[in-house]
């Protein structure tokens, strides 16, 4: 099954699925077995009814064993059967995400577009794991050298995060070439530094190997992905989350991106808030530095 398919099924699900279940859903589909699989198809498609039938109910309609439907629950955040059959008890309708069509009025396209990018970062946020993100935080407060990498449209959100440590004197690498990337992290890094490893699928084979190889050196590696059983994410020392889903006629979202750029953001504020004292004086120059190519044109050849 592809990528892009966990997000098609959950999407045509009963209108009783909670949205906690539905984000956790899509994210471990693609790493189900089999009988999971059947378990978590039965899941969507009979949501109505699931608050009403006994484990043993549940079982012989989805054509799984019982052990199978604890382990379905358990790989959803619940402790067994009971938690997740209250929990579509008490669900009410799921936030929609509202794909993009062609026959849509341009405003519609607008709203939609807004809709489904604020509903990407509230996801991203509550499923973000406490213990996880203040490790990454310490993570880099202690590495003495930082690396952001990744490849495509995550190339941009890895220069970013380069260029905004950059600009506080943190000595930090980002390539968007595979072969640098290996480059840097075999001659740049060494143990203690952090390699922010960006990939929606987590499963890039640059970037694996590119965190693999950090790994070996002693590097720890964030892993910033969609999929929490990707190859990338069991790589990773700290794995950061997005719960990005939903698509529309032209496949790529600029919500995958936005939600990496803002667990990026939360980062960084909080590596600038952490250390303090110089590097806002960095910053300070930075700006300083920077801001001759902003005044205008007459200004500037005055000044000259």
């Amino acid at each position: 099954m592809s990528r892009s398919s966990p997000s098609a099924k959950p999407a045509a699900a009963a209108p009783r699925v909670p949205h906690r279940c539905l984000i956790k859903l899509q994210g471990i589909y693609p790493s189900l077995k089999s009988a999971e699989k059947r378990a978590a198809d039965h899941l969507m498609a009979a949501a109505g009814k699931i608050h009403g039938r006994s484990i043993i109910e549940f079982a012989a309609a989805a054509g799984c064993s019982e052990a199978t439907a604890v382990r379905l629950s358990r790989k959803l955040g619940y402790e067994g059967f009971p938690g997740l059959k209250a929990d579509f008890e008490q669900a009410d309708a799921p936030v929609p995400y509202r794909d993009v069509q062609r026959q849509d009025s341009p405003e519609a396209v607008a709203r939609k577009i807004f809709a489904s990018s604020i509903q990407a970062l509230w996801d991203t946020l509550d499923i973000l794991d406490v213990k996880h993100y203040r490790e990454a935080v310490e993570a880099l407060l202690k590495a003495e050298r930082l690396a952001f990498i990744g490849l495509g449209n995550a190339a941009v959100v890895a220069r970013e995060a380069y260029q905004k440590f950059l600009r506080i004197g943190v000595p930090t690498y980002t390539a968007e070439d595979s072969d640098l990337q290996l480059i840097i992290i075999s001659t740049q890094l060494s143990a203690g530094d952090v390699l922010t490893a960006i990939s929606y699928s987590g499963e890039s084979k640059p970037i694996i190997a590119a965190a693999q190889q950090a790994r070996a050196r002693g590097v720890r590696v964030i892993a910033i992905t969609n999929y929490p059983r990707s190859t990338l994410a069991k790589i990773a020392d700290c794995v950061l989350l997005t719960a990005v889903f939903q698509e529309h006629v032209y496949g790529e979202i600029a919500s995958k991106r936005l939600a990496q750029l803002c667990v990026l953001e939360s980062l960084y504020v909080n590596y600038l808030l952490r250390r303090g004292g110089p590097l806002g004086d960095r910053l300070l120059a930075s700006n300083q530095a920077v801001a001759i190519n902003k005044r205008p044109a007459r200004k500037a050849a005055r000044s000259s």
